[in-house]
């Protein structure tokens, strides 16, 4: 038990020196000397961190040792890379975000304080589900609902704005756990097996049918792309641990790029972007011109990286954007271009290691609702990375979705935090059972 305590504290120590050195290279590169104000945002950085270590050694003493230092790391990258912006943009987006890391770590508690019996959702999952879909629905109210980019991504409430597809990923994990938790055996009793591909029996093959038009209904009516792709994805991974047949999955994915296929036909807005992904030069100064900057900029960092603000973000002498929307949508862009291609693979590394960790979590519960809603809250936050990291790199389609910890927006953070809480609940239970041989 303390040695787990003991490694996670031990991680936390160079996530701050990071912090601290990425801080102190952006002070030195702006203005060309060293203060003592770094080292003050290391220490700060550490104390919050150290305070949440505190919390989770007495609350959750079994807890996976790794899944916090890794979150914790990524959202320092984001913090010094939006600093970096401020310097050059005269925005706050660094005190923001760190404003919002303080909130999304006291919302973490909170859901470790009076959520510690996680099961408790099993009960509800119908009525997570219904809010769930309200919350994905709420961006295309009059007055409350926002347009960015042509799609129905944000809620603004006076002073307030957030994205609530955010929150909505982690309770339509949770409905889908559950439910596949208590049908599982229904999917497979029964399945036929046609041309060596195994159909589930018609009558129970509802769920699929149900996420499948979810899917394609958020492609129409709110225009995501990515979150109809994230939700998607992450109901295919747990369908497929939840029966364990491969041909589920084939089954799933051949409706889905079905369906994509008739939208892209028929929906203009999902043409568009299907067009400027596969030709971004067929309108390089207007739809193309995020696409072709991102490729230039990472194109431009090579291996190495040019360091950290070198890159041009705004045109010299103007306010126009020389990377549009640097501190969301391209700010793997920017990482890529200040630190290169070895620390564009080491932004991809840790997210493969959550992943790791999340999937091992699975592995190790012992009750079928555990594995299946840590298998999906570990999915959909890899396939979110996915989604924003293979869009700017032109492996598909560019989508409003945020990189998790990393880009600007408290949405992102407190729903992240929200899922790390839910999967140290499941981890430290698996692994109290697992020392106790239960």
């Amino acid at each position: 038990m303390s040695a787990s305590r003991n490694r996670e504290l031990l991680a936390l120590v160079p996530v701050a020196l990071l912090l601290t050195l990425g801080f102190a290279a952006v002070f030195a590169q702006n203005d060309s000397q060293l203060t003592n104000l770094s080292l003050s945002y290391g220490l700060y950085f550490l104390a919050i961190c150290l305070a949440t270590h505190i919390y989770i050694r007495i609350r959750l003493p079994d807890a996976d040792p790794y899944l916090f230092p890794l979150m914790a790391l990524l959202t320092a990258i984001g913090l010094v890379m939006l600093y970096r912006l401020d310097s050059e943009t005269g925005n706050e987006l660094a005190r923001d975000q760190a404003n919002w890391f303080v909130i999304g770590l006291i919302l973490f508690a909170a859901v470790i304080h009076f959520l510690k019996d996680y099961s408790v959702l099993e009960r509800y999952r119908y009525t997570i589900a219904l809010i769930s879909l309200g919350l994905l629905l709420a961006p295309r109210v009059p007055l409350i609902g926002s347009q960015v980019n042509g799609a129905y991504l944000g809620i603004k409430l006076g002073p307030i704005a957030f994205q609530p597809a955010e929150l909505a990923k982690i309770g339509i994990v949770v409905f889908l756990a559950s439910y596949l938790n208590e049908h599982r055996e229904l999917l497979v009793v029964g399945a036929r097996r046609i041309l060596g591909i195994t159909f589930p029996p018609l009558k129970h093959l509802g769920p699929l049918l149900v996420v499948w038009g979810a899917a394609m209904f958020m492609l129409i009516f709110i225009r995501d792309l990515g979150s109809s792709l994230m939700f998607f994805a992450a109901f295919l991974a747990l369908i497929y641990v939840a029966t364990g047949r491969l041909s589920f999955v084939i089954i799933g994915m051949g409706m889905f790029l079905a369906g994509a296929w008739v939208i892209y036909q028929t929906v203009p807005h999902v043409t568009d972007r299907v067009d400027i992904w596969l030709d971004p030069y067929q309108d390089p100064s207007g739809a193309g011109y995020q696409v072709l900057q991102s490729m230039f900029a990472m194109a431009d960092g090579g291996l190495f990286g040019e360091g950290f603000a070198q890159a041009m973000v705004v045109i010299p002498g103007t306010e126009a954007p020389l990377l549009p929307a640097a501190q969301t949508d391209l700010i793997y862009t920017l990482i890529t271009s200040e630190l290169g291609l070895f620390g564009g693979c080491a932004i991809i590394a840790l997210y493969l290691l959550i992943a790791a960790r999340g999937f091992k979590t699975a592995l190790i519960a012992n009750d079928g609702f555990s594995k299946l809603l840590a298998t999906g809250l570990t999915a959909v936050f890899a396939i979110q990375a996915f989604v924003i990291i293979g869009g700017v790199t032109r492996v598909i389609p560019l989508t409003g979705v945020t990189l998790p910890l990393v880009s600007y927006g408290g949405s992102s953070i407190l729903a992240n935090f929200i899922l790390l809480a839910l999967l140290l609940l499941i981890s430290n239970k698996a692994r109290r059972e697992a020392r106790e041989g239960i």
